[in-house]
């Protein structure tokens, strides 16, 4: 059997504001609690320095975004820096004038920047009009090499897609991280909307098992109105959690509170795992070219 490798890891579950300069200042509170218990890697949620806009089209939200590396990165990597943690944050990135993206960034211990992830699926949907705001990342599917192991940072809507995961784990990821910003509107039923959230828990934790990865998902919590007032607005459902590399859940932080969520997960699991449910080895690459179309007609 393969040796333990124990991490320890932080999440950071939290409720937004329309104040930057506070959201960024509880997110770093959040970091120093988990370093403070130990934790080497912190995973912060889905846009976390402010509230989740994409629930209008509204051209002025496009003022909030920054440059990567920029005031966010020299900020988070500072903080890196002084508590020898790796974070993984999601900012909104101004690439060029008129070009934005979802991006993920990945502080390292030094407080250098290790690499990014910007976000591949885009999705259009009632409070969740991201397209308009971010275009899709064209940085394909790379891990990022850091101290603490090699990183699949995937971002939110990319948590439905077997294919994403997959190809993290073909590349090398020890393991899959997910910023989210997920919740449902109170005018859908309770019933729904207990599908809703077991659907998303369900979904990542089948990439754990199909991957034998460790899997971390930091959500945001809390009510954010709709500014439209077209809708009730979102109630983000938090439940950040951490999945070992058979599905199992070490640690799961509640529905409706803001809360620093640590925990271990032993990165050596994963070879013994693959050992006895050998995914990769049985996969029939050889008719799987069909894949690549939109849909078999």
């Amino acid at each position: 059997m393969s040796k333990n490798r124990i991490l320890r890891v932080g999440l950071v579950q939290q409720h937004c504001n329309d104040d930057g300069e506070h959201n960024l200042k509880v997110s770093m509170q959040g970091v120093r609690e988990a370093a403070a218990q130990g934790a080497k890697l912190v995973l912060l949620q889905e846009l976390h320095l402010g509230p989740y806009f994409c629930q209008t089209e509204d051209p002025t939200v496009f003022d909030l975004a920054e440059p990567i590396p920029g005031p966010s990165t020299e900020a988070l990597g500072a903080l890196a820096k002084e508590l020898g943690v790796v974070i993984v944050a999601s900012l909104f990135e101004r690439r060029a004038p008129g070009l934005y993206h979802n991006t993920a960034v990945v502080l390292e211990t030094d407080g250098s920047l290790a690499g990014k992830y910007r976000k591949m699926h885009i999705p259009d949907d009632p409070g969740y009009y991201e397209k308009f705001y971010f275009t899709p990342g064209d940085l394909g599917f790379e891990p990022i090499e850091t101290s603490v192991g090699k990183l699949g940072v995937l971002v939110c809507w990319d948590q439905w897609y077997p294919e994403a995961a997959r190809l993290m784990a073909l590349a090398g990821a020890e393991m899959l991280l997910y910023p989210t910003a997920i919740g449902w509107v109170e005018e859908d039923p309770v019933d729904d909307q207990k599908r809703q959230r077991d659907a998303w828990v369900i979904s990542q934790r089948g990439h754990a098992v199909a991957n034998g990865l460790p899997v971390l998902s930091c959500n945001r919590v809390g009510h954010e109105a709709d500014p439209s007032g077209v809708t009730s607005g979102i109630t983000f459902w938090g439940t950040s959690f951490v999945a070992g590399p058979q599905g199992e859940i070490l640690a799961e932080a509640p529905v409706d509170e803001a809360v620093t969520l640590v925990t271990d997960v032993d990165l050596g699991r994963s070879e013994s795992v693959r050992r006895m449910w050998p995914f990769l080895r049985d996969r029939r690459i050889d008719f799987y070219g069909d894949l690549t179309k939109r849909y078999r007609d």
